[in-house]
């Protein structure tokens, strides 16, 4: 998330009565997640495994809640409570808007775009030429959609991220003030989830194609020309590359990275990185002749047990 002007650290400190450590004049341009930071953003770390990984991150303002040394041509933000603290960040800079109408005055649409009855337009949504958003469709605030999408009925683009901090009286809820961007003809099917970005953007890139019934979890970014079938479940901040196949019920554990070209077939389950190029297949998904080849050995276990017992 960049915002809209440039800040200075002691600005940000102001905001979230924090101490600081820097220049009072260190310029402060956005906030992000880790994995999408760049320089002038802000980040926050709040256990010490991650310590390094922030500070040596591309942000240059790192969010903390213990004194360290700061590295060279960064800032530093001490906070006894940095999640708390990065949420009043996203509330100061990205509050929630109250929608007063079906379709809101600051929304854009397109030529020859067709809104269905029921469909909800949020708060600066911006939608492009030629789409047909279909009825009960709601698209939240701040959603960008490209020239030719369709996107069918029931489906749900800008929901919070399910990201949580486990603490003693509950969990506490990480903010969102992402967006979803959609590409340039783009289709998705009825009753999908799609969830916007905790800072960044929730991204489906031209010309992918996606089922009924899909859920892509915040952050994850689909390449182009996918095709994602029915109940497939991609967890944040997911890379999946162009031309990646998934059918149906695929599930994708969350930070991986899913190669051009891949195929994973129906119910696997992935839980780390896959080069593309490859078919796919099982739980944990693997090379698919190598799970098949897996299945037939497993088949053959009675009939060795039985010759077992029959040398007895």
């Amino acid at each position: 998330m960049k915002f809209p002007q440039e800040h200075t650290l002691k600005q940000i400190a102001t905001i979230i009565n924090a101490e600081f450590i820097g220049s009072p004049d260190f310029p402060v341009l956005g906030m992000n997640e880790i994995h999408v930071v760049t320089p002038g953003d802000i980040v926050f770390v709040d256990h010490p495994k991650y310590y390094e990984k922030a500070l040596h991150s591309k942000a240059t303002v790192v969010l903390i809640n213990k004194k360290v040394a700061c590295p060279e041509g960064k800032a530093l933000l001490i906070s006894d409570d940095p999640f708390r603290d990065f949420n009043k960040l996203t509330d100061y800079f990205k509050p929630f808007q109250r929608s007063t109408a079906q379709i809101a005055e600051t929304a854009i649409i397109g030529e020859n775009t067709v809104i269905q009855p029921g469909a909800f337009v949020g708060n600066n949504v911006s939608i492009g030429k030629n789409c047909i958003i279909h009825a009960n469709v709601s698209l939240y605030d701040n959603t960008v959609i490209g020239d030719g999408v369709t996107i069918h009925s029931g489906s749900i683009l800008g929901a919070d991220a399910f990201y949580y901090k486990n603490r003693p009286e509950g969990f506490d809820k990480l903010k969102s003030g992402g967006r979803v961007v959609i590409e340039d003809h783009v289709d998705i099917g009825a009753l999908c989830t799609i969830d916007k970005g905790v800072t960044g953007d929730t991204t489906i890139k031209t010309g992918t194609k996606i089922d009924n019934q899909v859920h892509i979890g915040h952050d994850t970014v689909i390449g182009k020309k996918c095709l994602i079938a029915s109940q497939v479940g991609i967890a944040g901040c997911v890379i999946v590359e162009d031309e990646v196949t998934m059918w149906g019920q695929v599930g994708i554990t969350s930070g991986i990275t899913i190669g051009a070209k891949a195929v994973i077939s129906a119910q696997s389950g992935v839980s780390k990185s896959l080069p593309g190029g490859k078919s796919y297949f099982g739980t944990p998904a693997d090379d698919f002749r190598k799970k098949y080849k897996e299945l037939a050995s497993i088949k053959q276990i009675p009939e060795l047990l039985n010759k077992l017992k029959e040398n007895e």
